[in-house]
């Protein structure tokens, strides 16, 4: 035994246990137990080598810097081996010791840990329920349909209350434009016009309309360009201004594409309405109006229009428009009579100097 002494006191003098210091012996061959170095527990399923801690004191409690022992760490592992941590931990709820959650009557766990991942179960039962039913689905769907139409109206309201009235001006203007210059070029117009051609101007001082006469009433060609249309066709042919009697028919819209009749409502007996042509001035007095009548009453066309006042042939202008605004249920009916015919030579006439 004495030859194993010093290899014995080489172990428990160097490396890892040198902290406990040589242990002596009390006697030959049997070492003081009272001062052996305290040995990490046996685990009861390896006998693997372990490094004991070195702060164990005698009794497994840590040993302070002052050499009292510390009391045992609330967070630190269970006493003991393997299979004693394992026992611990299925009595904390799981092999890991983590806390299982408890589950709440809607089939999710409870709040009490926010941070804590979902499993694929628990997942996929929150998905379904945040997807929406088919009522949800169809109420979107609905709701989609009626904003779209909302837009579309909005957009088609803003068209035609908007657009067709720039367009139609530009246009008028630029027809406007154009007969002034033929005329200042000395470029004679036909006797007979095509349907949708310009021939002469027409100016209502009182409402600031200034805008090209064209022949015809069509929409497309004449009234949707923002002109005053002439009756010169058809059944509702009339005179034109330069005959010596008859009545000088006219049409034009009154909301949207250029609106020139707007406001013929308003003119009053005594306004004047003047047309100009390449070489002469017709001035007309307004005398009578129509606020409401049927489209089908032609008569008020007639040479000498019906419920006009006049009895007798003469030279008479016609204004008609669509009434109510903003729809074309009936017609709207201004009368005038010729009180002065002045040639371009002798200037513009009264109505028309401001």
């Amino acid at each position: 035994m004495t030859a194993l002494r010093p290899e014995r006191e080489d172990l428990y003098g160097q490396g890892p246990y040198e902290s406990y210091g040589r242990v002596p012996y009390a006697s030959a061959g049997a070492p003081d137990t009272a001062q052996m170095p305290m040995v990490a527990p046996v685990d009861e399923e390896t006998m693997a080598l372990r490094i004991p801690d070195p702060l164990l004191g005698p009794g497994s409690e840590p040993v302070r810097a002052s050499g009292a022992p510390s009391a045992p760490s609330a967070t630190g592992p269970p006493p003991g081996g393997r299979a004693a941590r394992r026992k611990a931990a299925k009595r904390r709820g799981g092999r890991h010791g983590g806390h299982r959650e408890p589950v709440g009557p809607s089939g999710t766990a409870s709040e009490s840990g926010p941070g804590r991942p979902l499993s694929r179960v628990e997942a996929r039962r929150q998905a379904r329920l945040r997807r929406p039913g088919p009522g949800v689905v169809a109420s979107r769907a609905i709701g989609e349909v009626f904003i779209t139409t909302g837009v579309l109206m909005l957009l088609f309201v803003t068209y035609q209350l908007w657009w067709t009235n720039v367009r139609a001006h530009a246009q008028a203007g630029s027809e406007t434009h154009q007969l002034q210059n033929d005329w200042a070029s000395g470029k004679r117009s036909p006797g007979v016009f095509e349907p949708g051609q310009g021939f002469a101007i027409l100016h209502i001082p009182a409402l600031d309309v200034v805008a090209p006469i064209a022949e015809g009433v069509s929409n497309k060609k004449v009234l949707d360009k923002g002109m005053v249309g002439h009756y010169g066709e058809g059944a509702l042919k009339t005179a034109m201004p330069s005959a010596r009697t008859g009545n000088f028919g006219l049409a034009a819209h009154r909301n949207t594409h250029g609106e020139p009749f707007r406001y013929i409502n308003r003119l009053k007996p005594g306004d004047p309405v003047v047309v100009e042509t390449q070489d002469t001035y017709f001035v007309y007095k307004v005398t009578s109006t129509l606020p409401v009548t049927p489209p089908s009453n032609t008569g008020v066309l007639s040479p000498i229009p019906r419920g006009s006042g006049f009895t007798e042939p003469g030279r008479y202008i016609t204004l008609t428009t669509c009434t109510p605004e903003f729809t074309s249920k009936y017609r709207l009916i201004v009368w005038g009579k010729m009180v002065e015919e002045r040639p371009r030579t002798k200037g513009k006439p009264d109505a028309l100097i401001e």
